[in-house]
């Protein structure tokens, strides 16, 4: 059944916290567990057998100087990659290696910032962040963690697969484990109504994979000036699209880091050469997207960055982009939760999510603490389950994280 926002908001129910839908009369749940048959699996998933690690800064080519996952200078402003440094030439991915649905990540990988094969570590992706994107210590730090803990990365020997389940490659026993399926795990770090990647239930569980069509539909919204009000307007649309084609829809609390990723458009990836702009040229460089003659766009393979960029000047901190996420949000506001499957829909409470609205304030404890929540607390990852983290898990965190965090006035243990 297809319905508009405003016809699926007067159908809303106010529910508890985690509500198991899937127990409810006239709801088919077999279809909320597709997505777990839906994976791209183990065996599908692309396999180098010679993985060298990232190669890291260099007393020649420095950049931010963040290395082992400790904080950086702090300063940008600089040519990445600098002129010289053949470590971090652009080479295009090989058939054998991971590429998942975040492109920032990707062209990291292309331009060797992460290991070329896909398969990265803590340390890289802390260290990646700082020397090429000028992304804040803590931020960093967070966003890491996130992808460790959401996604079922592996926190023993902190390896992640920036795209499919790698497990083999990622987990210290591979034989006495289920799977860690890596970024592209539905409703973890992927969501629905992704800015370029198809929602889980609608492309047969493809949702990493690039869309032209809906780059297209980006670059149409924004005018191709991907900043924050023409990608509010684009979050909103997509929004409301999955809302009437996805009858399995699900905007969870994890759904936030889609804004943040949104953010990323206009603060990480502009060039100080084009004074910051967030242009077509420069976004289209970093998606792998190019026009056809048609008008359609298709992906070229090659997540770049753009020849002659320079990256942000100041490091974008975790306030930055906690402050942009409800930015986005309050411009385009939409309701927390999922469809029923049956023509309803229900909403969800978590943290700073109220009936399904999120009533943080910029500047309040609860904008701080947003991200954080995702790594501490009981997270609904769907209408019928909750991720909880174990305690080990909570260690690896509060290891992570804390004091920073903790010193805020976070929450530091399952509510």
């Amino acid at each position: 059944m297809q319905y508009s926002f405003i016809a699926a908001t007067l159908m809303v129910r106010a529910v508890t916290p985690f509500p198991f839908v899937a127990k409810m009369p006239g709801v088919d749940s077999s279809l909320l567990h597709r997505q777990q048959q839906q994976q791209q699996g183990t065996s599908s998933c692309p396999f180098n057998a010679n993985h060298v690690n990232a190669p890291g800064i260099s007393d020649a080519y420095p950049y931010n100087g963040a290395k082992n996952g400790l904080p950086g200078k702090g300063k940008g402003g600089y040519q990445v990659p600098a002129p010289g440094d053949t470590d971090h030439q652009f080479i295009a991915p090989k058939s054998t290696d991971i590429r998942g649905p975040c492109p920032g990540l990707n062209a990291a990988a292309n331009h060797n910032f992460l290991a070329r094969d896909g398969i990265t570590t803590y340390n890289e992706l802390v260290d990646a962040q700082q020397n090429l994107y000028n992304v804040g210590y803590e931020l960093a730090n967070l966003l890491a963690v996130l992808g460790l803990t959401l996604t079922d990365g592996d926190i023993v020997t902190e390896k992640l697969s920036i795209g499919c389940d790698a497990t083999s490659r990622t987990y210290f026993l591979p034989a006495t484990h289920g799977s860690e399926p890596g970024l592209n795990a539905h409703n973890k770090f992927e969501a629905d109504t992704s800015l370029t990647r198809n929602d889980h239930f609608l492309a047969d569980g493809d949702n990493y994979s690039f869309n032209g069509t809906l780059f297209g539909m980006m670059t149409e919204t924004t005018s191709g000036d991907y900043n924050r009000d023409g990608l509010a307007k684009y979050r909103a649309q997509r929004y409301q699209q999955s809302l009437k084609d996805n009858p399995y829809f699900y905007f969870g609390p994890s759904s936030l880091l889609l804004f943040g990723a949104a953010s990323f458009l206009y603060e990480l990836m502009p060039s100080g050469t084009k004074n910051y702009t967030p242009d077509y040229d420069t976004i289209s460089s970093f998606f792998g997207a190019k026009q056809d003659s048609d008008g359609s766009f298709f992906f070229t393979g090659e997540e770049r960055i753009p020849d002659n960029w320079t990256n942000r000047v100041t490091p974008y901190f975790h306030t930055d982009a906690t402050n942009e996420i409800l930015a986005l949000y309050l411009q385009e506001p939409v309701l927390f939760g999922g469809a029923t499957g049956n023509g309803g829909f229900d909403i969800i409470n978590f943290g700073s999510i109220k009936n399904g609205t999120l009533v943080a304030t910029p500047g309040s404890l609860e904008a701080s603490c947003l991200l954080y929540q995702l790594a501490t607390q009981n997270v609904p990852s769907s209408l019928n389950s909750v991720f909880t983290p174990s305690v080990s898990t909570l260690e690896f965190v509060m290891k992570k994280l804390d004091p920073s965090f903790g010193n805020l006035g976070c929450p530091t243990a399952l509510a």
